[in-house]
């Protein structure tokens, strides 16, 4: 496939906030690329010199100015301005490999049953795997009738959308803001008959950013899994979300500030309550299935603590 055709399947959105050091890095590499992508950076209202350094030192960049830190919906302004068939997200942290891009669209143009692909991600100078994607390539959903393991979820900053789907599906949620916006996709994904695939052939580098803050991160994934929950789920699950998320508030010392805003998000989620149909749910007991069966102490065996090291990382 030529690079000139490539490029015309194929946009990059970078998503970013006050870091403009590590988006410089992200987009020489970025402009780089053998494929020569049509790559839009959502700024998300930065403070520093970010817009100023994007127009100087990348005029082929088109930064798209969203005004106000919009968290995840960011990525929704600049794919509104991507007139490719496919489009790759990153994060001012991460970037693709050369070659990944290229394969995905040859993916996508093959199993068009795909909406999403969910690359691996290898992590610092060392290159190790992120232990997420370790996970996912284990999925017990399999990949029978498809290029990869079946997923229920993927990884915002590392995936591959048809942009008529991610479009038809409004993209993310603004009231989610950052952390687990994806899962509320993931679910419309698959509502919509349309399959999420990991894929150990495209790779995204990922060098984490040191600005971050993880409290607040458990915080809002918390409170974000409880309103997915109400949004989406069986009321069961809802009431369990929305349960663990006050305890995690409770834990952390922020049961006033946090869990009032949350309990009044309610009102809102219930207004937009649309639940998944039976085969999502079912998708969604075999992964948690298989994941009580990897968790399962073996027989005659004292189960020993451990501590997640996906968890561990937020």
């Amino acid at each position: 496939m030529e690079k000139t055709s490539l490029s015309r399947r194929i946009s990059v959105v970078v998503l970013t906030h006050n870091r403009a050091d590590e988006l410089v890095a992200t987009l020489k590499r970025l402009v780089a690329l053998p494929e020569s992508p049509p790559i839009f950076v959502a700024d998300n209202g930065s403070n520093d010199n970010t817009v100023a350094l994007v127009k100087t030192l990348f005029p082929t960049v088109c930064i798209v100015e969203c005004r106000g830190n919009l968290g995840a919906a960011g990525r929704n302004r600049a794919a509104a301005y991507v007139g490719t068939d496919y489009v790759a997200f990153c994060d001012d942290d991460t970037w693709w490999e050369p070659g990944s891009l290229q394969r995905a669209v040859q993916l996508l143009d093959a199993w068009p049953n795909v909406g999403v692909l969910s690359a691996r991600v290898v992590v610092g100078e060392d290159k190790i795997t992120d232990p997420t994607c370790s996970v996912m390539r284990a999925s017990p959903l399999g990949s029978e009738g498809l290029p990869g393991p079946a997923l229920i979820g993927y990884m915002a900053g590392a995936c591959v959308f048809r942009t008529s789907l991610f479009r038809q599906l409004g993209g993310y949620e603004p009231r989610l803001f950052i952390g687990g916006e994806e899962e509320l996709v993931a679910l419309d994904v698959l509502a919509s008959e349309h399959a999420i695939v990991y894929c150990d052939q495209l790779t995204v580098h990922h060098h984490p950013s040191p600005a971050r803050d993880s409290g607040l991160r458990r915080r809002t994934l918390a409170r974000n899994a409880a309103w997915i929950a109400w949004l989406r789920l069986p009321w069961p699950e809802a009431c369990r979300a929305t349960m663990q998320a006050l305890t995690t508030f409770a834990r952390e010392g922020t049961l006033a500030r946090d869990g009032l805003p949350m309990l009044r998000g309610l009102a809102w989620a219930l207004r937009r309550r649309n639940m998944v149909p039976h085969h999502v749910l079912n998708l969604r007991e075999r992964v948690r299935a298989g994941e009580r069966q990897i968790a399962a102490p073996a027989p005659n065996t004292r189960a020993k603590p451990t501590v997640s090291k996906a968890n561990a990382r937020t």
